[in-house]
Formats: C-alpha cells, structure tokens, sequence
C-alpha cells in the first residue's frame, strides 16, 4: 500500500515562500528518488525537482535559484523550499517517489497540495 502525505501548500504573494513535505510510506519498497511535479490549469504535469538517493538533484529551469529539494532518507521524507514564488508557479504540486519492489520498477504521485501565488 502507497501513502503519500503532502502538507504545505497555501496562498502567498508574489516573492513569498512556501515549503511542501511529503512523507511517503511504502511498505518493501526501495525508494530510489522523490522528487515533486506540478500541474497548472490547462497545463501539463511538469517535474519540479527530484532528488536521488544518493543526493543528485535535478530542477526543471524555471525554478534554478529559487527552489531547493531536499530529502531525510531514514524518514522517507521529502522537501521542497519554494523562495520568490513567482504567479507562473502557481498550480497543484504532487509528490513523486520512485523507486522498486525486489526488481519491480514503480513510481507514484501523490493527490497533490494546492500552490496559489497572488500578483
């Protein structure tokens, strides 16, 4: 059974932060990235961020110098510090694990947080 629990999400104006968190429970499954998507209206899924296991990061341009990813692997715990939020970043930010069971490859979203930046 999968469980992804998103917190953090809100309303901000522009140029505010917001931090997300997304604990993932997953029973004999080996995580090997959590990352976060997000999905404006009439927009696209696109990846945020994601992070490996082993600590590599990967951010989608438009968020390069104001986002930052990180992750406590013993927890199974994944952050995502949101500065000088933008209206364009604006949309439902879902967690993303990914990872195995035994040689299994499987990754899952989470239902999402709501993000609004107000101009």
């Amino acid at each position: 059974q999968v469980q992804l629990a998103e917190s953090g999400g809100g309303l901000v104006q522009a140029g505010g932060s917001l931090r997300l968190s997304c604990a993932a429970s997953i029973e004999n499954f080996n995580i090997n990235a959590m990352g976060w998507y997000r999905q404006a209206p009439g927009k696209q899924r696109e990846l945020v961020a994601v992070m490996a296991s082993g600590g590599s990061t990967n951010y989608a341009d438009s968020v390069k110098g104001r986002f930052t990813i990180s992750r406590d692997n013993a927890k199974n715990t994944v952050y995502l510090q949101m500065n000088g939020l933008k209206p364009e970043d604006a949309g439902v930010y879902s967690c993303y694990v990914r990872g195995y069971y035994n040689i299994l490859a499987r990754q899952y979203w989470g239902q999402g947080t709501q993000v609004t930046v107000s101009s």
